[in-house]
């Protein structure tokens, strides 16, 4: 431990300390294809979307209505799952979730019959396929809202300050590398079985990673596989402004939201969740409407574009710990690589006016403001480990989630709208432009207020509760 020239506590480089052990990073690794899981579920709809919404009729406001169920369902449980994290524990609330959310996924291949059978039992004047999907993506949406919560949790439990964004880096990577392997597998799938089978093999996979979890992971101080020299290294830099107890009750939503520095997380959170939301979701279309590409040819850009955000994340990740070794603490460390990663996401206004030039113009482009927003993700989400303790790291992150799920919501719904009252005049391309403004200027935006929140480190002050639970 070393001290930076205000006092604050920070951390020594790794490299000048022995981790004694390496078996953090096979949790990492189990995060990593959690995560990758994660993504390939929720991303076989969006690139199904466009034959989908032939054969079903769907307009763009049915198919932002299907999406939209997700993202609002997927927040309201993400403020659910945390706490549940918290009171259950990293292992079993993990568990938990990822046996929801494979079983949402699954049921898609079942829309059909779902939506019959609810629309019938309420009377609902809306089309069976639209409802189908909308249940179906309500069960993935309350699954998958476990998986942030319980990997952040995981990292702060098994990792030190000093490598958590890099580790968080690394496992947030695995939502590209599903990315990539969606538009490589599902089109195909789909092809072969029908769109049907796509989703049930995609489910699947999930219960596969369930039986390395039970027999691989446990909580660090009972986990056998882990020598007592990496615990120690672990545990090395648990001091500082913002302790973090590895164990103690979860605090309450009141504690929490009267504290600035989970409103700053909640802000970074709301305004910037969208855009990525934006670029999962609508990107297929956006080729498909621009460009009239078949869902077989959006493999390649698609992979191409994922590739760069999987470079943006782990970049992004270990950007943090070059100032920490400078003599910065961790949250100031984070907001100065999130300053300098925020000015990347600007290339998406000239998506537009260049997309003349050819589809690859437009997919570059939108790939240095997707990647940018995976390198900004993983620090945000570790900043609630540099701020809280450990035991309400998981209700912090999922308090923020509800808050980037209502952005999403509200992106997805204002594309929606957008697009049907431009695409009626011809115009669509301006619907595009609009939205490619916001995704582009949004974390300039988020952190000057997160800044104004929380200062610096030695500014965010915690209730004794938590300072000393």
């Amino acid at each position: 431990m070393t001290r930076n020239r205000t006092g604050d506590a920070t951390v020594a480089s790794p490299a000048t300390r022995p981790a004694g052990g390496n078996y953090r990073w096979t949790i990492c690794a189990l995060l990593f294809f959690a995560t990758t899981v994660n993504y390939l579920d929720r991303q076989v709809l969006s690139l199904l979307a466009p034959s989908l919404s032939k054969e079903f009729g769907w307009s763009n406001t049915d198919y932002a209505n299907i999406a939209a169920a997700f993202q609002f369902m997927y927040a309201i449980a993400l403020l659910f799952a945390g706490r549940i994290v918290d009171r259950l524990g990293t292992k079993t609330a993990y568990l938990l979730a990822i046996v929801v959310w494979s079983g949402g996924a699954v049921a898609h291949a079942y829309s059909l019959e779902l939506g019959a059978g609810v629309k019938a039992l309420l009377g609902l004047a809306v089309p069976a396929s639209v409802v189908g999907f909308i249940v179906a993506r309500t069960i993935l949406a309350i699954g998958e809202a476990g998986n942030f919560p319980a990997a952040i949790r995981a990292t702060a439990e098994y990792f030190p300050k000093s490598e958590r964004s890099f580790a968080t880096g690394i496992f947030n990577s695995g939502a590209n590398i599903g990315a990539i392997l969606a538009p490589l597998t599902v089109p195909i799938l789909a092809a072969i079985w029908g769109w049907q089978a796509a989703f049930i093999w995609i489910g699947a996979i999930g219960f596969l990673w369930v039986v390395f979890w039970v027999f691989l992971f446990d909580e660090p101080a009972r986990q056998r596989r882990l020598s007592s020299a990496e615990l120690a290294y672990i545990r090395s830099d648990d001091g500082g402004t913002a302790p973090v107890a590895a164990t103690g009750p979860a605090p309450g939503w009141r504690t929490l939201l009267g504290l600035r520095q989970t409103w700053a997380f909640v802000v970074g959170k709301f305004l910037t969740d969208g855009v990525w939301w934006f670029f999962l979701f609508w990107l297929p279309k956006y080729l498909t409407d621009k460009y009239g590409m078949a869902t077989s040819d959006l493999v390649l850009p698609l992979a191409v574009l994922y590739s760069m955000t999987m470079v943006g994340s782990i970049g992004g990740g270990a950007l943090p710990s070059r100032f920490m070794r400078a003599g910065s603490a961790p949250y100031d460390s984070r907001m100065k690589a999130m300053l300098m990663i925020a000015f990347f996401p600007l290339a998406v206004l000239l998506a537009q006016p260049l997309g003349h030039l050819g589809f690859w113009v437009p997919v570059i482009l939108i790939g240095i403001g997707a990647s940018a927003h995976q390198a900004w993700s993983c620090n945000l989400l570790t900043i609630t480990s540099d701020l809280f303790p450990r035991h309400c790291v998981a209700s912090v992150v999922g308090i923020g989630g509800l808050a980037g799920g209502i952005g999403g919501v509200l992106v997805t719904k204002i594309g929606g709208r957008l697009f049907d009252y431009y695409g009626a005049q011809g115009q669509i391309q301006t619907g595009y432009m609009i939205m490619f403004a916001f995704c582009a200027l949004a974390y300039l935006l988020a952190w000057g207020i997160m800044k104004a929140l929380v200062p610096t480190q030695a500014t965010a002050r915690l209730p004794e509760e938590l300072a000393h639970a």
